[in-house]
């Protein structure tokens, strides 16, 4: 596509862009027999309106004659950044447009001296796994996002409440200890708009969530941590939240209590990655 040009994303892309979110994801998930990640137009306007309004959010679009073709998005709101979502216009893909946008984003990331960035990819989308691999980036989990009722129930010992500004310290030094990095201002959106929760064990906070769905991540000092944030959750916003399984414990835990598998996605990274030191579950991001 030679005529293709990228810029920075603008209020006015809303429209152009949530059109094309929804239509390339219904189209890549219809295609493989899965649910699409926004069911309508609709979550995907409100997607696109949040992002393009963000100054810590890095946003492109991708122009082809005039005509808004792709977009691609860099959350700048930690040490390590998160891709997406990135979109391409279904009558335009397999052209390099997806290339050229994840480009865009990660020579962002490198000027602007982030160090790490990571993407969560849908297991059963192979092209996008062969291009984040030919771009750098590691696969480091499987993962499953889960869906279903609520759990509602509790773990003996572990006791969870609504997080406040006065848990984000305690917070961070989690997150610090087990991922190596904080998300402090993830954290902080999230008591903001009042879906962030803590678990407390033995006196001590012992594990967070900003929520327990699509875009929400939580860790924990150990599987009950988890199991006591999924088992309060009163529902799992948009698809379903995503699970590592290769924690088998919690993956079983969490299908005994009624919930099922939606899709496989994939955890990969490029640059600054640790091992973690605990239990986690991550946003769609990372």
């Amino acid at each position: 596509m030679q005529s293709l040009t990228l810029r920075p994303g603008t209020p006015g892309d809303i429209g152009a862009c949530a059109s094309i979110c929804h239509a390339a994801f219904a189209t890549i998930a219809g295609r493989h027999a899965f649910p699409p990640d926004f069911e309508s137009p609709e979550p995907a306007e409100q997607l696109m309106a949040f992002l393009l309004s963000r100054p810590d959010i890095y946003s492109v679009v991708a122009e082809a004659d005039g005509r808004v073709v792709g977009s691609n998005f860099l959350w700048e709101t930690a040490p390590i950044v998160g891709v997406g979502p990135i979109t391409v216009d279904p009558a335009v893909q397999n052209r390099a447009v997806g290339r050229r946008l994840m480009e865009n984003v990660l020579e962002r990331a490198r000027s602007r001296g982030f160090a790490g960035v990571r993407l969560l990819q849908a297991g059963y989308h192979t092209r996008s796994l062969s291009l984040y691999a030919k771009l750098g980036f590691d696969v480091r989990e499987p993962l499953a996002t889960l869906q279903g009722p609520a759990v509602g129930r509790t773990v003996p010992g572990h006791a969870v409440r609504l997080a406040t500004e006065g848990d984000v310290a305690a917070c961070n030094a989690l997150h610090l200890r087990l991922h190596g990095y904080e998300r402090e201002r993830d954290l902080l959106d999230a008591i903001g708009q009042g879906t962030a929760t803590v678990v407390e064990h033995g006196g001590r906070l012992t594990g967070y969530a900003t929520t327990i769905g699509f875009f929400g991540h939580a860790v924990g000092e150990g599987n009950e941590d988890l199991k006591a944030l999924i088992g309060a959750a009163p529902a799992f916003p948009g698809p379903g939240f995503h699970l590592p399984t290769r924690n088998g414990e919690l993956f079983r835990w969490c299908l005994a209590n009624g919930l099922r598998v939606v899709q496989p996605m994939t955890l990969m990274s490029l640059g600054l990655y640790n091992e973690p030191a605990g239990a986690f579950l991550p946003s769609i991001l990372y």
